[in-house]
């Protein structure tokens, strides 16, 4: 038997390494978006006459994360809530991005109760920054681009 059929996991990357494959493809791909890293914190929208407006607000800055949330620049009717949003952390040192939640408004502990199991965690972070990784790709097909980005304030 040869050593691959022996060891047929060593060929498929296990969640944990998925996730962190996740988080590095969600920081190159907001990098070439958006370019957030470059940009100083405030609040800025992305219109490519679709009616569709992108917000990126730049919350916090710190010399190798940066704390953002990306929006449509709408709200959702029944939660008065912008949606989809997500709460983005940027790690410019390691290169990677995660998703820290999807609901506005809601830490990780609300949404999924004050003591998940490991398991169930690391799947809502799969699924919280695939749905990022799609989502940013899918911005990026539209046309949105730093170069579509204009400050919205003027304080920060």
């Amino acid at each position: 038997m040869t050593a691959i059929l022996e060891r047929p996991h060593a060929l498929i990357p296990g969640r944990f390494e998925f996730l962190m494959g996740l988080y590095a493809e969600n920081y190159h791909r907001l990098a070439r978006l958006f370019s957030p890293q470059r940009l100083a914190p405030g609040r800025y929208i992305s219109d490519i006459d679709d009616g569709l407006n992108v917000r990126l607000e730049i919350q916090e800055k710190h010399p190798y994360t940066l704390e953002l949330e990306l929006t449509y620049d709408f709200v959702d009717e029944a939660t008065g809530q912008p949606s989809p949003s997500a709460q983005l952390r940027m790690y410019t040192d390691a290169h990677v991005a995660e998703a820290l939640h999807c609901h506005p408004g809601r830490k990780l502990w609300q949404v999924l109760g004050p003591f998940p199991a490991a398991t169930t965690v690391l799947q809502h972070r799969l699924r919280m920054n695939g749905f990022l990784s799609r989502w940013l790709e899918y911005l990026a097909e539209q046309g949105h681009s730093i170069g579509t980005l204009t400050r919205t304030d003027t304080d920060g």
